[in-house]
């Protein structure tokens, strides 16, 4: 093998195995200072696109993403605390663009619903079994002693 097929496999490899998180965040998007560009970051990771919904807002391209990160920003640079950005985006756009939805009375059916489905379905597969369980005791016939004499004669006589 040949060093220039070499390196073209290294550089395969390693284009595979590097990250593959793009930003979309534009360089006239970007806070001059660097705490507050690190803490908007960190609020855009937790932060859903609306528009394409499997990617926070600074991976998406989409327009609505680059007004909710240049919002972020604009509030960081306003005082608001993380929460406080948080909490006015949500009070925005809802629940849905939380990456991670809170705990909360209106959620909690969504965070236990799994559990309970499962524990239903477990009970419910115990008492199908000893039901068939029964079932199956009670088509046993029960033969008297000269019945069971005739069928062990029948039996005999049949080898």
């Amino acid at each position: 093998m040949n060093i220039r097929r070499v390196l073209l496999y290294l550089l395969l490899i390693f284009t595979l195995a590097a990250p593959n998180t793009i930003y979309a965040v534009l360089p006239s998007e970007m806070l001059d200072d660097p705490v507050l560009e690190e803490r908007a970051r960190e609020i855009s990771k937790n932060l859903r696109c609306l528009v394409c919904q499997n990617q926070n807002i600074d991976e998406s391209d989409a327009p609505l993403a680059a007004d909710l990160r240049i919002l972020v920003r604009e509030r960081l640079v306003a005082g608001d605390s993380n929460e406080e950005v948080l909490d006015y985006i949500v009070a925005r756009y809802g629940e849905f663009v939380l990456l991670n939805p809170r705990i909360g009375l209106h959620t909690i059916l969504l965070w236990i619903s799994m559990p309970l489905f499962f524990i239903s379905g477990a009970v419910f597969l115990f008492f199908l079994a000893k039901k068939q369980k029964k079932l199956k005791a009670s088509n046993e016939i029960i033969l008297t002693e000269e019945e069971q004499a005739i069928l062990e004669r029948l039996k005999k006589d049949s080898d």
